[in-house]
């Protein structure tokens, strides 16, 4: 029997794109507890189903393809500029094209507003009115207002008119930085693109003996499965040492690994590399939000990934990217190993190099010292920082690192930062070394 929180769920999937939901509702008409509402309401918004905004409240939502992730919706627009809902409510589901500046005159303006388009423009009330009945939301500038004719054509269209106290510039500048972080999302590898689907999964069930994993052993080739209920939720894990020696006979609940490790649809492939390598785990169960079983994510599968992304160029910049672009070689016969130059997008408020940066730049010489020795990919188990002095903006940073230890599965490397031959920063960079 399904829980209530998965009743709240399934009752939030079945209604349609753009209704509003409310705690107080869904538990009266559920009958179940505000807290339990608020909660699977909560966990349906972390799901992508529905988006919560300021003075307008929960509403259902399209769920997000991944191809489709750089694509906001209104509703999006009026979290990203801290914007008021003026009118069209009913349309803060639908996603946008594309935005337009409304910068130019009136006739110049209309030949570029299409239907689907978001238009930023100031208190142009003529311009509001056109932009809707093209088929625009608009985005109204500067905190001005609209006319009660906008609002109510905005209502009839189901096309929203949202305003923001921002100028047209930071507004601008903001939800370019929105889109830029979403293709940054759409290029992280999930496990849903690389699982494999419950169809294609061997499984067993908690009502199977050891006799049923030599006969699956012997048709599949594998010889790990996931052992799941009659509710299709996993219960454990069965691999050939839990078998070794177990009579025939033996339930395969007596000899499973019971509570395994599980993944979702929505964890990073590097999140699961990490946990397969320090767990020495070959097989992982993929499971949704109710712990039902979706499928498996295998090691093999995991490595294979990582690889393909990592010589993948990439679409939106992140700071790992910024600082690796300054990140040069030196030159053979140089005192130095690399050097890297501070841009401003490196530091912190103050105008000085952040921890973190510090600490990518540590990763970065550590780990080219440690592929100079062995080939392979490197997971990165500990980093002790010495931050000696403060490193400001536009100074050029040299790094000297020290191989201490290297064997077949560990690293040990020491880094040394300097910046016009002082030192301002050592650290001590441990790694277990993967073979591809």
């Amino acid at each position: 029997m399904a829980t209530k929180h998965e009743q709240i769920l399934h009752h939030i999937t079945e209604l349609g794109v753009g209704e509003k939901i409310s705690v107080r509702q869904v538990a009266k008409v559920l009958q179940v507890s505000e807290g339990t509402a608020y909660r699977a309401i909560k966990d349906a918004e972390n799901q992508g189903l529905v988006s919560t905004i300021e003075r307008v409240g929960t509403i259902r939502i399209e769920k997000k393809l991944k191809e489709n992730f750089e694509k906001l919706t209104y509703a999006e627009v009026v979290n990203i500029v801290d914007g008021q809902v003026l009118g069209g409510r009913n349309g803060l589901h639908k996603t946008l094209n594309r935005f337009v500046i409304g910068a130019m005159k009136l006739e110049a303006m209309m030949r570029y507003v299409e239907a689907g388009n978001l238009l930023i423009v100031g208190n142009r009330y003529q311009v509001h009115k056109l932009a809707l009945e093209a088929g625009a939301a608009v985005l109204i500038t500067g905190g001005f207002d609209t006319n009660e004719n906008v609002i109510a054509l905005a209502d009839e269209l189901g096309l929203p008119v949202i305003s923001t106290s921002y100028d047209t510039f930071t507004v601008a500048t903001m939800i370019n930085r929105a889109i830029y972080d979403q293709l940054i999302k759409k290029e992280i590898v999930l496990v849903d693109d690389i699982l494999i689907p419950l169809q294609d999964t061997y499984y067993m069930t908690t009502e199977n003996n050891v006799e049923k994993w030599h006969e699956m052993n012997r048709k599949t080739g594998h010889s790990r499965y996931p052992v799941i209920g009659e509710d299709m939720k996993v219960q454990g894990m069965v691999a050939a040492k839990d078998v070794l020696g177990a009579q025939m006979h033996t339930p395969i609940e007596k000899v499973m690994t019971k509570s395994p490790i599980t993944v979702n649809e929505r964890t990073s492939i590097a999140s699961v590399a990490h946990v397969m390598v320090w767990e020495g785990i070959e097989l992982l169960p993929v499971i949704d939000d109710q712990r039902h079983l979706i499928g498996v994510i295998s090691r093999q599968d995991v490595l294979k990934a990582l690889q393909m992304v990592q010589r993948q160029p990439h679409v939106g910049e992140t700071i790992d990217d910024v600082v690796t672009s300054r990140f040069h070689e030196m030159p053979q016969g140089s005192e130095y190993n690399y050097q890297c130059e501070v841009s401003p997008q490196m530091t912190n408020q103050l105008g000085m190099i952040s921890y973190g940066v510090l600490t990518t730049l540590v990763t970065e010489c550590g780990s080219r010292l440690l592929r100079h020795y062995k080939r392979g990919d490197i997971v990165v188990e500990n980093i002790t920082m010495y931050f000696i002095k403060p490193i400001q903006i536009e100074s050029t940073i040299d790094l000297k690192g020290k191989m201490l230890e290297v064997g077949r599965k560990h690293g040990k490397v020491d880094v040394e930062l300097f910046h016009e031959g002082e030192i301002v920063a050592k650290a001590l960079m441990m790694a277990q070394l993967l073979d591809r």
